[in-house]
């Protein structure tokens, strides 16, 4: 049987689950493994690696960490077949290139804008907590967090005044504090994008329908939970992917311009529809450019479905069956007797 070298690349968000959600399907394909995580989570990566090298074998898993001159040596490295890596759109083009000279075989989970269109049948009170819930997870720093929210006019007020009230309910502070519910901006080149796309968004008098406050006390990398109201739907910062508590709420006549509005960026790895009438959603969800599609719920991922990204959220499938299949070597052997 031949087996592959597999790099494996994390991203610094959820770096425990998405460097071993690689990391497993590709050990049980039969190959060896080389792990790199995240310029700023290390540490978590390498004590998990230390208790689960005492159960496998001598160079069955190695875990590397450095600088971000490492990642590039490891994409373009002739003795690995295969490369799998979580991040930004902008990097996995960097790590597509990179491979293209060794043809290695890529999975790319790459960012996301994700787009959720609320019709008009759906309860504003059922579905608040849920959509906030699905908006602000990990404060705002996930690919698949719903990011632009499209609401029909006719429930634009009731659901907005719903989810402004779960804001007013959050608090952003120390994460060992039990009381916290958001935390900071995980590194500061991320926080200066968010910065960045804040002062856009002053300059271009956006309105604001709700924005948190800051801890008045202690240091950190903390911006406000904030909702925007109604922005221009192709704004450039509504179209860019806002890694951080920063969403947009827009309102929308026309399902057929909704539809289009959602589509409409480069973006295509989660979305979601919510409503009530089942034949409604469904034709809804089969119109959406994306990966997963969610009906009544957003950002619920399980190890055994498939997940993939469409247009430049990404190459490949991680997941199930198929996401399994990536680590494996095809081969036929026709045999003429």
């Amino acid at each position: 049987m031949f087996h592959w070298v597999v790099g494996a690349i994390g991203p610094w968000n959820l770096p425990f689950w998405l460097s071993f959600t690689k990391v497993l399907p590709a050990l049980l394909a039969g190959n060896t493994v080389v792990l790199k995580p995240a310029v700023f989570t290390p540490l978590t990566i390498l004590r998990a690696a230390d208790y689960i090298r005492e159960i496998l074998p001598p160079g069955v898993l190695n875990v590397i960490s450095g600088r971000d001159d490492l990642g590039p040596w490891m994409t373009s490295h002739p003795d690995f077949q295969k490369v799998s890596f979580t991040g930004s759109s902008e990097t996995g083009r960097k790590v597509f290139a990179s491979a293209a000279a060794t043809l290695k075989h890529l999975t790319l989970e790459l960012g996301g804008n994700d787009p959720g269109i609320v019709l008009p049948d759906a309860d504003p009170q059922t579905i608040a907590e849920e959509l906030f819930r699905s908006m602000f997870a990990l404060s705002g720093q996930g690919c698949v967090t719903l990011k632009r929210l499209f609401v029909h006019e006719s429930i634009y007020q009731a659901l907005t005044e719903a989810l402004v009230s779960c804001a007013r309910h959050q608090k952003l502070g120390d994460g060992f504090d039990p009381e916290t519910t958001l935390g900071p901006i995980q590194n500061r080149p991320q926080f200066s994008c968010l910065q960045t796309t804040w002062e856009e968004i002053q300059e271009a008098n956006a309105p604001i329908l709700y924005q948190g406050e800051v801890p008045s006390e202690g240091t950190g990398l903390f911006f406000p939970v904030t909702l925007l109201d109604n922005p221009p739907a192709e704004a450039a910062y509504v179209i860019r992917e806002n890694f951080g508590p920063l969403r947009a709420v827009i309102k929308y006549r026309d399902l057929d311009e909704a539809v289009r509005l959602a589509n409409g960026t480069p973006y295509g790895l989660g979305a979601s529809v919510w409503g009530t009438d089942p034949a409604s959603l469904d034709a809804v969800a089969r119109r959406l450019d994306a990966g997963t599609v969610w009906i009544n719920q957003h950002l619920n991922v399980h190890p055994r479905v498939p997940f993939s990204g469409h247009k430049n959220s990404g190459i490949g499938i991680e997941f199930g069956e198929d996401g399994l299949k990536e680590f494996c070597n095809l081969q036929v052997i026709a045999n003429r007797r």
